[in-house]
């Protein structure tokens, strides 16, 4: 007698034929390759068709195919070393490892062939783990399914597996999901919510798992496969709620509700505006009436949806300038949004404001903006008054009204007084970076397109599992977290508008051809030269590491720091305040005091007898940590990082570190070049070279730093991280 089985692809069914009435369907032990495919591929493609069909052939528990999709060796499925690791680590009694997060990702492959010589097999078709499927109508694998789980107290995060199918269906992820969460239940951790992109599929995905969005009636949990008195929260990852907000409001052009309208043009006319000269105002708002020799300087690496914006688009409007004077809805609309972001982006615990963790302190402040989000959500019409929360372009809106049910649940069920098992919760575990750091870490090994081959990515993924296995905080990394948060939201920011609508704003002030002498004709005499000209050498090469560092670098904090301006007037949002005499962009008395540390560092240390013996790469190497460790003895530098240094993970790798590294690098490949000093260049009608005279550094001299709070900090981050250059 034989038994067809069904493996439904995206228009065909695959038929095969095995004889069953020679296994005992109770003995998992004797079940053939072709059994388990059967049992696992119609599980994945419905539960309920399964569970009716196991009252026919008997077939075993989800838990058993929970063991079959388990691979010790290369290849797609349960990474079994993985989930050991876990188990000894719960079993141990660590507390970090009770409870995690699982996120789950489809990322494309290239469908194609190849033959393996390894494993003796063709690579390319869909498998689930079982070994590819025996019919000459398999089709290729067209998405591999990635899944991740990230703890909830500990820091660590480990990809658990992946899938190579031929369409990642939400049906087919749900099932793999539940298998996920039961495979976790089973060695002792709990997974608390799950995280997904927002597309098609996603929503699929969701529904399929009992998650309600309908605005009116939402639920934004679902039952845990291996208990039914547990459930578990839901979340779209914010930066991919970011970007459907922006694609929203950028086809609307303008977005009505109860307190304003906003208008997408507001930001078009940010992003074309040019340097203003505050002198050539009719206007000078109070804060900024003493800085009439500054500018306005676009930041174009601010995003779209933040507070500088923002506060930049009410200077404007201060100012009078007549694209901005019905900005207000604008204003109140990108604060809501960012507000939003921060708090579904929280990193530290000692974070400020709306950035900070969630716990009981700070609940009703977080609540407060959830509930101001939901209220102007439900009322967003476009320019027809047609209700966008019901419209084709409602989800990135709905996705954060789900966030917002799903956090204020994990809340009440997981850090409120009565129960408290965790004292704070910090929703970045809760983001699908944690997946894009790996992937970033995957694309290096590949050093391959975006869509690699099944079998390309199958060696790099066990390449990386065999280099981070056995380690304690597996896959940690070694990029930070907020770097790719950044990294993913640069489509998000004021220089992708600019591109868009062909607007070009120069950003940098010096050229190639504009370097003249040669900094390698140095000597011992140059101490007997006069003071002043020092220092107007040394601000030209801080302003041109400043403008080069300002095209490369994507963190609006970080370029901001890079740029001098007034003690008594903060720095106004995306447009910098600058200080600017006879063209020149003064930068900051931070930047300029590196760059002096790195001019005496290299001259002591390139004339010892070590250096010459080491080879070029070498020589630099060593140089970046002679620097760096000069350094950490100056506590007094960016005191404008104070605040966002708390923006990122509590490690040594953070920004103020990492812009120490940027402009240390720079500097080595502009002195490797023999630069000395750089022609002063403003764009106007008429390009004029100027110099720097005694009485234009004295006004410079006026720019001190003032006290640093944290000064141990950043000395013992400095110093503990001078190893990173190897």
């Amino acid at each position: 007698m034989l038994l067809y089985t069904f493996f439904i692809t995206k228009n065909k069914f695959i038929l095969t034929d095995f004889k069953w009435e020679l296994y005992n369907w109770r003995e998992t032990a004797e079940y053939s390759t072709e059994m388990k495919q059967f049992a696992c591929t119609l599980y994945l493609c419905s539960s309920k068709v399964y569970d009716y069909v196991r009252k026919i052939l008997k077939l075993p528990h989800s838990s058993i195919l929970r063991t079959w999709l388990s691979k010790c060796k290369p290849g797609p499925g349960f990474s079994s070393n993985v989930f050991s690791f876990l188990q000894r680590k719960v079993e141990n009694g660590d507390q970090l490892y009770q409870y995690c997060s699982l996120i789950i990702k489809g990322i494309s492959l290239k469908q194609q062939l190849q033959w393996d010589p390894s494993s003796h097999h063709l690579l390319g078709f869909m498998d689930f783990g079982l070994g590819k499927l025996d019919a000459d109508e398999t089709p290729l694998a067209s998405e591999t399914i990635l899944l991740m789980a990230v703890g909830i107290s500990g820091h660590w995060r480990t990809p658990l597996g992946y899938f190579f199918v031929n369409r990642a269906s939400g049906y087919l992820q749900a099932q793999l999901l539940r298998l996920t969460i039961g495979k976790l239940s089973d060695i002792g951790i709990t997974v608390l919510a799950v995280t997904s992109d927002a597309t098609a599929h996603s929503v699929q995905m969701a529904k399929a798992l009992g998650i309600h969005l309908d605005g009116d009636n939402m639920k934004c949990t679902f039952q845990h496969p291996s208990s039914s008195s547990q459930q578990i929260a839901y979340f779209f990852d914010s930066c991919h709620l970011l970007r459907l907000i922006r694609n929203a409001f950028q086809n609307f052009q303008s977005i009505q509700f109860i307190n304003g309208t906003a208008h997408w043009q507001h930001l078009v006319g940010l992003a074309a505006l040019e340097e203003q000269e505050l002198s050539n105002m009719e206007r000078i708002p109070r804060k900024l009436a003493n800085l009439k020799n500054h500018i306005l300087k676009m930041n174009c690496a601010a995003q779209l949806f933040s507070e500088s914006v923002a506060s930049a688009l009410e200077c404007l409007l201060s100012l009078g300038l007549p694209p901005f004077q019905n900005c207000i809805g604008t204003i109140q609309f990108l604060r809501l949004i960012n507000n939003l972001f921060d708090i579904f982006n929280s990193r530290n615990y000692y974070g400020k404001g709306l950035k900070g963790p969630l716990l009981p302190e700070t609940f009703n402040k977080i609540n407060h903006v959830l509930i101001e989000a939901k209220t102007i959500f439900v009322t967003l019409s476009d320019i027809s008054n047609n209700q966008i929360i019901k419209g084709k372009r409602k989800l990135g809106f709905l996705g954060f009204l789900l966030n917002a049910e799903s956090l204020k649940w994990l809340y009440q069920n997981y850090v409120s007084p009565k129960v408290m098992p965790f004292p704070y919760l910090l929703t970045y575990k809760f983001s699908q970076d944690h997946l894009e750091l790996f992937l970033k870490m995957l694309r290096q090994v590949l050093v391959t397109s975006s869509n690699p081959t099944c079998m390309a990515f199958q060696k790099a993924y066990h390449n990386l599992e065999t280099r981070y296995r056995l380690q304690d905080e597996v896959f940690l990394g070694e990029v930070s977290i907020l770097d790719i948060s950044v990294a993913r939201r640069t489509d998000l920011a004021l220089w992708t508008v600019q591109r868009q609508y062909g607007i070009s704003v120069i950003k940098t002030l010096f050229r190639k051809e504009d370097i003249c002498q040669d900094w390698s004709d140095c000597s011992l005499s140059e101490a007997l030269l006069d003071l002043s000209d020092h220092r107007q050498n040394l601000t030209w090469c801080a302003s041109y590491i400043a403008n080069k560092l300002s095209a490369l670098l994507t963190c609006e904090d970080c370029i901001s720091a890079l740029y001098a301006s007034d003690l008594k007037s903060s720095k106004i949002g995306s447009l910098l305040c600058v200080k600017k005499e006879n063209g020149l962009h003064f930068p900051s008395e931070s930047l300029c005091r590196v760059i002096d540390i790195c001019e005496r560092v290299v001259r002591t240390h390139s004339r010892m007898a070590v250096y010459e013996l080491l080879l070029p790469k070498q020589r630099e190497f060593y140089l970046q940590q002679k620097i760096l460790h000069e350094l950490s003895g100056h506590i007094y530098l960016f005191v404008d990082l104070d605040k966002h240094l708390f923006d990122g993970e509590v490690c040594a790798i953070n920004h103020f570190v990492k812009l120490l590294k940027d402009i240390i690098i720079c500097f080595l490949k502009v002195r490797a070049k023999g630069v000395t000093q750089y022609p002063l260049k403003h764009h106007s009608e008429r390009t004029e070279t100027k110099t720097l005279s005694r009485k234009h550094w004295s006004s410079l001299q006026n720019y001190k730093c003032s006290s640093f709070a944290n000064t141990n900090k950043y000395r013992h981050l400095l110093r503990n991280d001078g190893c990173l250059f190897k």
